[in-house]
């Protein structure tokens, strides 16, 4: 049988790299896209040279012909989000343009080019401030607070409409955040980068008692390896993640433990990072381990391995 062609939005990115170096490995034809704006050309470099992959530097955002680009594929992974998370009230329209707006653009491609196939990067954000724990993916939506969740939420609430409307089948996967090679923003690289500049000297946004939990990149893409034709709804959403959480504490202790530092440390905030940020993100993942899903690698196994990266990569941090 012949595989199919796929298409992924964000392909030079954390995730959107490994999943299409993935993807090739399996046999299938990768279309990649990416407006390298927080993607990397260096993590593309191997998948330029394969035959089965193809690239295009394009803005989901500004391209006006966007649906002659997803001609003759099958299946759309979209991953393409903004990944400047914390800054969002900074810039308000920055989610909504380059998340929602680029994904009903996306869906518009589809459906014009009849694509039925869509797995979706959605996220844990979504969930707001959650009052029970581990959360499961039928909890009822509490106040948003992030704008980074709520464009993401809206992306969601697309991708369901598009399904219903126009017979897509579709798969979203809520992240919690995602560590391991190529991790390329977020607190392991925030912290590392002060590090580098002054290893006596470490500001940490919040008190560090926010509890979050951690998933390694290849524990992810396995994930969605796995639901490709698994889908037994139009819809299906599951949560990804650990078993567990920690602490940003306990994240930095490890840190410093791996780089054999131990600087001054200094809390700016009360009890969350920024505005928006969820003071416990912990996801019950109960739903897709019942079809033979689990992570293989523990937090601390992640945050040495995205560590031992930046020691490799320091080009990153330049």
């Amino acid at each position: 049988m012949k595989k199919k062609k796929v298409l992924v939005t964000g392909c030079a990115g954390f995730i959107g790299s490994h999943l299409s170096e993935k993807l090739i490995a399996k046999g299938y034809f990768v279309t990649g896209i990416d407006n390298l704006s927080t993607g990397k050309l260096n993590f593309i470099k191997k998948l330029k040279l394969n035959k089965k992959f193809k690239f295009f530097k394009i803005d989901l955002f500004k391209q006006k012909n966007l649906y002659k680009y997803f001609k003759g594929n099958q299946i759309v992974f979209h991953m393409a989000a903004n990944a400047d998370v914390k800054n969002g009230f900074l810039n308000p329209k920055k989610d909504i343009e380059q998340n929602t707006i680029v994904t009903h653009k996306v869906l518009e491609a589809m459906r014009k080019n009849r694509i039925k196939r869509i797995i979706f990067a959605s996220t844990g954000s979504i969930y707001g401030e959650p009052k029970i724990f581990p959360t499961k993916e039928n909890y009822s939506f509490p106040i948003q607070t992030s704008l980074y969740g709520s464009s993401k939420l809206a992306c969601e609430g697309l991708i369901q409409a598009y399904s219903y409307g126009f017979g897509f089948d579709s798969t979203i996967f809520r992240f919690v955040s995602i560590m391991g090679k190529r991790y390329s923003h977020g607190h392991l690289f925030d912290f590392y980068k002060q590090l580098l500049i002054n290893k006596n000297h470490l500001n940490v946004l919040g008190n560090g008692l926010q509890k979050k939990s951690y998933l390694n990149i290849e524990d992810c893409i396995n994930a969605m390896i796995l639901t490709i034709n698994r889908n037994k709804n139009p819809i299906e959403i599951y949560n990804l993640g650990t078993d567990r959480f920690i602490t940003v504490n306990h994240s930095i202790k490890t840190i410093l433990k791996i780089l054999n530092l131990s600087p001054k440390i200094y809390y700016k905030g009360g009890d969350r990072g920024w505005i928006g940020d969820s003071p416990k993100i912990y996801l019950d993942t109960k739903k897709i381990r019942k079809i033979g899903w689990k992570p293989k690698k523990t937090i601390e196994e992640s945050i040495k391995e995205t560590i031992e990266f930046f020691n490799h990569n320091k080009w990153l941090f330049k």
